[in-house]
Formats: C-alpha cells, sequence, structure tokens
C-alpha cells in the first residue's frame, strides 16, 4: 500500500467514521505479534451483506460471530433475528473493518462491491474469504491480489468443488478427474465442454436484465446509493437490486458471473492451469445490450497448449464427453471410452492435498486452496468470456500481461471507472 493511498483512506474514514474509528484499525494478532491467537482460540468474524446467501453463514461453524453488515434495513432485521441480539448490526462496512476484534470479515454483497471491499479489508488488517465471482474486472482483480499479498492476508473465495463436493453431473469429486487427467490416458491437448451434461445451462437462462426499466421510488429500508456504491448511477428498479441484481453488466455478469466459477474454477486446476488464462475467446452470441445482459448461445475459450473449454449455453447436445482428449472420453456418471477406467485410477498415487480449511488457514498463517492468485485466474476466465460476448468478436490475450491483443475496446473493459468518491488507486 503506497503512502499515498494510506493517507487518502484514513482520511476518508475519518470524515465519515470519526477519528476514533481511524486508531482502531489494529487486529489483535498484530497486537500480540506474529501467530498470535487469541486465548479464547476461537476466530471471530463480521458478515457484509445478509441478504441471502449471508444469511446461510450465520451459523457456519469455526467461528464467532461479532457483527453484520447491509445497507437494506430488512436484511439487517431478518439476519439480526437469525445471529441473536448480542450481534452488532452496521449499515456502513467501514464501520465494521474499524473493529479490532473481528478476524475474518465473509464479503457476500453484489461483486461490484467484492473487489473494494477486499482491498479495505486487506488493509484494516483482516482475513477474506469473498464469495464469487471473485471480482466482477480483471483489472479488480489484479489490485486485490497485490492487496493481499502485500499485507500477508489469508483469502478465501468461496467455491469449492476443486477441494471437495460431487462435482456438476460427473457424479464423483474432482480427485479422480485429476488423477485421470495427470495420468495422460485421455492424451493431450484436452477439451472441455460445459454444458448441458453438468446442468450449467438453466442458471444462464435465468439471470437476465431487462431493457427497458421504468424509474420506481426508493423503498424506505432501502439506502440505494450505498448499494449502488462504486457502480454507475441508474434510476432504482427492484430488479436492479437484490437477488436479479446479477442480470446487469454494472453488478455481475448473468448467470456466467453467478454460477461460472463453480463450473470453471475446478476445470483450471484439472488442467493445470492456475498459473495462466486463455490467450483465445471466441463467442457466439446476441447483440449484448449495454445495460442488461442477454442469453448467449456458445463460447470457446483455448489455451497456449491447445487444451480448450467449451461453454455451450443453450445445453443443446447431451450426448458430448465432458473431457475428450486424443486417446480417450470421459462421460456423465464417469462413464468413458477407456476399458477399466476406475480400476486403473484406484491403483494411481492421490493427487497432493490441498489446504481446504480456512479456518486452520488464518490461525497457522498457510495459503488457503482457492485463493487470491489461483482465484483470480479462475474469475479472469469469467471476465474474459464476459468482455467477449460485450465486444462480440474473437479476442486474443496476453496471459503474462492479462491484456487485450491489439483491441483497445475490449482492455478498456478490464478495468471499469468507478463513481466518486469511490476508488480503487492501489499501486
Amino acid at each position: 500500500m503506497t503512502k499515498t493511498r494510506q493517507l487518502t483512506r484514513r482520511s476518508f474514514l475519518r470524515n465519515t467514521l470519526g477519528s476514533a474509528a481511524i486508531f482502531s484499525i489494529v487486529p489483535r494478532h498484530v497486537l500480540g505479534g506474529p501467530g498470535y491467537i487469541a486465548p479464547s482460540e476461537q476466530l471471530t468474524k463480521a458478515i457484509i451483506g445478509v441478504g441471502g446467501m449471508g444469511r446461510n453463514h450465520i451459523d457456519y461453524k469455526g467461528s464467532r460471530l461479532l457483527a453484520i453488515c447491509d445497507v437494506d434495513e430488512v436484511h439487517l432485521r431478518e439476519a439480526g433475528k437469525l445471529a441473536g441480539a448480542e450481534v452488532a448490526r452496521y449499515k456502513d462496512y467501514r464501520e465494521v473493518l474499524a473493529r479490532p476484534d473481528v478476524d475474518i470479515v465473509h464479503i457476500v454483497t453484489p461483486p461490484h462491491w467484492h473487489g473494494l471491499m477486499a482491498i479495505d479489508a486487506a488493509y484494516a488488517g483482516k482475513d477474506i474469504w469473498c464469495e464469487k465471482p471473485m471480482t466482477r474486472t480483471i483489472g479488480e482483480g489484479q489490485a486485490v491480489v497485490r492487496a493481499v499479498q502485500r499485507t500477508g492476508r489469508m483469502f478465501r473465495l468461496n467455491t469449492w468443488f476443486r477441494f471437495e463436493g460431487n462435482f456438476y453431473g460427473l457424479g464423483t469429486t474432482v480427485r479422480p478427474l485429476k488423477k485421470l487427467i495427470d495420468s495422460g490416458m485421455l492424451g493431450w491437448p484436452l477439451t472441455v465442454t460445459v454444458g448441458a451434461t453438468t446442468g450449467f445451462d438453466w442458471k444462464l437462462q435465468l439471470w437476465q436484465g431487462r431493457t427497458h426499466l421504468p424509474t420506481r421510488s426508493v423503498p424506505a429500508q432501502l439506502d440505494y446509493e450505498q448499494w449502488l456504491g462504486p457502480a454507475p448511477w441508474k434510476p432504482y428498479h427492484p430488479h436492479r437490486v437484490h437477488q436479479s441484481f446479477r442480470g446487469y453488466w454494472d453488478y455481475d455478469g448473468g448467470g456466467l458471473g453467478d454460477m461460472g466459477m463453480h463450473y470453471l474454477d475446478p476445470v483450471q486446476y484439472l488442467l493445470g492451469k492456475d498459473d495462466e488464462s486463455p490467450v483465445a475467446v471466441e463467442v457466439d452470441t446476441v447483440q449484448q445490450h449495454p445495460d442488461a445482459v442477454l442469453p448467449w448461445r456458445r463460447i470457446e475459450a483455448r489455451y497456449a497448449d491447445g487444451c480448450k473449454i467449451i461453454l455451450d449455453g443453450e445445453g443443446t447436445d447431451h450426448s458430448l464427453p465432458y473431457i475428450e482428449g486424443p486417446e480417450g472420453k470421459l462421460y456423465r456418471g464417469f462413464r468413458s471410452d477407456i476399458p477399466d477406467l476406475r480400476k486403473k485410477l484406484t491403483a494411481l498415487p492421490d493427487p497432493e492435498p490441498q489446504q481446504a480449511d480456512f479456518f486452520d488457514s488464518v490461525r497457522r498463517r498457510r495459503t488457503f486452496a482457492l485463493n487470491e492468485q489461483n482465484g483470480h485466474r479462475s474469475c479472469t476466465f469469467i471476465n474474459l468470456c464476459k468482455i467477449a460476448l460485450r465486444v462480440r468478436r474473437p479476442l486474443k490475450f496476453d496471459s503474462d500481461a492479462q491484456r487485450f491483443i491489439n483491441d483497445e475496446q475490449a482492455n478498456r473493459l478490464i478495468e471499469s471507472p468507478m463513481r466518486a468518491p469511490w476508488n480503487m488507486q492501489v499501486a
């Protein structure tokens, strides 16, 4: 964090929260030195955003909830009933970050807030549990990576299929898929098709925006200005906020933004792509609206080594293999054209174990399995696809520089200007 940002952020907090809050932003583990653990051995957390998913984490085992935060008074009231009277309630997330007794902040807001809140949490000395998608733009993801790594915070992205749970439509966890790919039995390069065989398409049809929203009065319980935050100002309509916000580019990216990381982060892991991004993207889509996300048909992303990921937005072909290589295919339900596949996989060594307990990561300062670095890469896949849909043409991408090649219109979508006074100026 540069000195300029420290002074700017402190001045901003001083003007909004009062100088007392500024001098209290010192986390307990800093007061106690490296590796300090509270006497109770119990980590504490706060949840920012309790409209839906946030409420599901109120009773999440492994930590003690101290605070909840939301810009909607109804959300706060309903979540407060679940959390209990001893849990503090806030409307401004900066007041949560000012508390020295909070170890972890869980960010469960719409994605247009994820990057800004994660950065501010990192510089406030908090470890971060962030919902997917990690960020709304590629540039925000780059800034989060820098902030988390400079401050030494622990970061968890909340999609888990790379290390636990049955993966969509495959009838298995990711572990045997990783063994299969690493064994070379399918050959190389591989093509992964995400579509009808995994149920990917249904959320794409669900989260669509509306192109002509009449202006409505803002309900008294909602601080709409704070809900918009860094996003461009648009007249209020209930379809913009809460559960249906995903249908608008300003806040997310439709079903691709909602579910894409659940489906595609494990694929990045399976293919060994945690340190790279596709170098080419092609799309088949209707002309997208500048505000509302509309349906699309197909996206194909190619890596430098020839591996491909195909996203079937219409879910039309149930017969396609999920993974296909020159030496074999794998279908829904872990069916394959390789004889005795399960028996062969049983004889192979398991993949390297992953750090899958975030609370252990926080206590022992060990990087979580899905962290700011590989999480940014899988989110970049999503954001690459979103940009290709919006410009509606093939794109070439420099995976190292994380910039599009000879396409300034696409590059302008890597970073989105934030509405004053919000900014993410981190060098």
